[in-house]
């Protein structure tokens, strides 16, 4: 089974209201993105957002450039149809990350919120890397969340790589200054603790 076909799977199985991440308000993400990018015309991209409620807050903040990217069809079905005729306010990108064809320098903003921590090879987090390299223009912004140094070591029957913030930083180096980190208990829809790290940075 390839990534796309596990996560179709997933999503098939469940709701997303029933998957260990979901959150009814993505506050944290939210409010990391309105202090960095406050300009509602920013060009903002959530990498792994599936079916995410990140879109929606978004989009009820006024924000007018969303792309919402991630390998899975059916996860994105679901946000597009949760949002209704706001769908069409948002761009729609099913593609793996890793891969994906960016535009250069075509977002001031990246989110990702539980996609890197799958990227258990480093020759994945390098290619991961270079994507926002060339994606994100200087002067824009990184912020990604992952489960932290003493978060869960598998989620949704894969492996996962934890971190510290500093960890998490050193995996971007040189090119991003970290501003501001934060600590989140994420308590899952079966009421199970997850810890999380967020790190945003500058992009120079």
């Amino acid at each position: 089974m390839d990534q796309r076909e596990h996560w179709d799977a997933v999503y098939a199985a469940r709701r997303p209201d029933e998957v260990s991440w979901y959150q009814t308000e993505a506050r944290l993400s939210l409010a990391l993105i309105r202090d960095a990018a406050p300009d509602l015309s920013s060009r903002i991209l959530d990498v792994g957002g599936g079916a995410s409620t990140l879109v929606d807050g978004l989009l009820s903040a006024g924000y007018e450039h969303v792309t919402v990217l991630d390998l899975s069809p059916i996860a994105l079905r679901h946000a597009q149809q949760r949002l209704g005729a706001a769908a069409a306010r948002v761009a729609w990108v099913e593609a793996d990350i890793l891969v994906a064809d960016l535009p250069r320098d075509g977002y001031d903003l990246w989110h990702d919120r539980a996609l890197f921590h799958f990227l258990t090879e480093a020759a994945d987090r390098r290619r991961y890397v270079a994507q926002v390299r060339q994606s994100v223009r200087a002067g824009g912004h990184l912020l990604v969340a992952t489960f932290a140094e003493d978060g869960p070591v598998r989620c949704s029957g894969l492996m996962t790589k934890r971190y510290t913030p500093e960890a998490l930083h050193a995996e971007f180096g040189d090119g991003f200054q970290l501003l501001e980190s934060r600590r989140e208990v994420h308590v899952t829809p079966s009421g199970s603790p997850q810890a999380f790290v967020y790190c945003l940075c500058s992009v120079t």
